[in-house]
């Protein structure tokens, strides 16, 4: 039995698959927010124990740790935090405004700002993973991890961030047809438009 066709044809299947990468990815990467938490706490505990007892038990890699796990809570959730709609919004004049012009704003925000910031991110981190791999740079501080695989998820937040960026902007486009052609938002939501 052939599956029903996704609404938008190539655009409809590209926003599917789009959304559900950065959700799948945007769920994974949310429990290294309680993981962050534990290490955090060993550190701080650890820390304090250290004092009483004259035992170091911490270590440079487990504050490293930490940061790194932020720094990946933050770049690769950030794809997900836009397609949830969990972004920074000023929508004083927005959430008035008919459904069209939000699209629409929603549209060109996308291609004239969101897309372009991606890529620019990708072009200015490119020559600083690149000499990070070539150099296999490492921590400065005694015990610290390596620094070229944290760096090298720039490359992959920007690119995630850029997909859901086109996403975005297809999704909208999608939605502007729809209302063009007359659809009542009913329709809009059973063919998964909004």
């Amino acid at each position: 039995m052939a599956s029903a066709p996704t609404p938008g044809g190539f655009l409809g299947r590209f926003v599917a698959w789009t959304d559900r990468l950065n959700t799948r990815l945007g769920v994974a990467v949310s429990w290294l927010t309680l993981a962050m938490v534990a290490v955090g706490a060993y550190n701080a505990v650890v820390r304090y124990l250290g004092r009483f007892t004259g035992w170091n038990l911490s270590s440079n890699a487990y504050l490293e740790l930490q940061w790194y796990m932020f720094s990946l809570v933050f770049l690769l959730g950030a794809a997900y935090a836009l397609l949830t709609g969990a972004h920074v919004r000023v929508d004083v004049v927005f959430s008035r405004l008919p459904e069209r012009w939000r699209r629409r704003i929603d549209l060109w925000g996308s291609l004239l700002f969101l897309i372009p910031f991606a890529v620019f991110g990708l072009v200015m981190s490119w020559p600083a993973v690149r000499n990070s791999w070539a150099v296999l740079e490492v921590s400065s501080d005694p015990g610290g991890l390596p620094r070229y695989p944290i760096k090298s998820v720039l490359l992959v937040a920007f690119t995630l961030l850029a997909l859901q960026g086109l996403a975005e902007a297809a999704r909208n486009w999608l939605r502007l047809r729809a209302l063009k052609a007359g659809a009542e938002e009913e329709d809009l939501q059973q063919e998964g438009l909004l």
